[in-house]
């Protein structure tokens, strides 16, 4: 998926990825990583994800990564948020409040960039990406990240010779494969979710699990 593919979906809104309400998975389970009030938490590929404000309305200081401004400018109004906006290096810098949106390309950030981050959390970047550059994003989160973070990562898994993505099929071999090396991982839960997709249901798969991983550095 290359940049002027997403930025299509954004400009025609082709946004079905965008959920209308905090995910339940991040409610649920981001308080058993023991983070700190006030830790910065790292969300790459964020696009304007409601995700961001529960994080900041909980008290952690929140670092947005995304590619498409259209997305950013529409965060922030629909938060009824007046960001500060400045260019710093490759990026295009929106803060308010708890909340930065560095809007660029998420492999130009730096380890420099997010050295003070003890959390992040992923729900539609690794998922997003094909196959080959789930492993380049993997890798670089893994190379950019400092040793103590913990985060949460939704997948999604399902017969990808029956619907093509994004969002992608991760199964649970592959993201064991990819987080192998200095990460440990526990699988929180996976549920079967596609009576609940209908776009799905229409697309003739039989079956799409959410699956929600702990992960800690180490």
């Amino acid at each position: 998926m290359h940049e002027d593919f997403w930025q299509a979906r954004w400009t025609r809104n082709e946004i079905g990825f965008h959920q209308a309400e905090v995910n339940p998975y991040l409610r649920r389970h981001w308080p058993t990583l023991g983070l700190a009030p006030g830790s910065r938490v790292l969300v790459p590929l964020c696009g304007k994800t409601l995700d961001l404000a529960w994080l900041a309305g909980e008290g952690f200081a929140v670092l947005g990564i995304e590619l498409a401004e259209r997305a950013v400018r529409d965060f922030f109004d629909e938060q009824r948020l007046e960001p500060q906006v400045a260019r710093e290096g490759a990026f295009t810098v929106y803060r308010a409040g708890l909340v930065e949106i560095r809007c660029g390309d998420f492999f130009a950030l730096t380890a420099a960039d997010v050295a003070d981050c003890r959390g992040f959390y992923d729900r539609a970047a690794l998922i997003a990406l094909p196959s080959a550059m789930r492993e380049r994003y993997v890798a670089h989160l893994s190379a950019i990240l400092p040793s103590a973070c913990r985060g949460l990562l939704v997948t999604l898994d399902y017969d990808q010779a029956r619907m093509d993505g994004p969002p992608f099929a991760v199964p649970d071999h592959e993201v064991q494969r990819l987080l192998a090396h200095g990460w440990r991982l526990q699988l929180l839960e996976a549920p079967d979710v596609l009576k609940e997709n209908w776009k799905f249901l229409q697309r003739g798969l039989e079956r799409l699990e959410e699956r929600v991983y702990r992960l800690a550095r180490g």
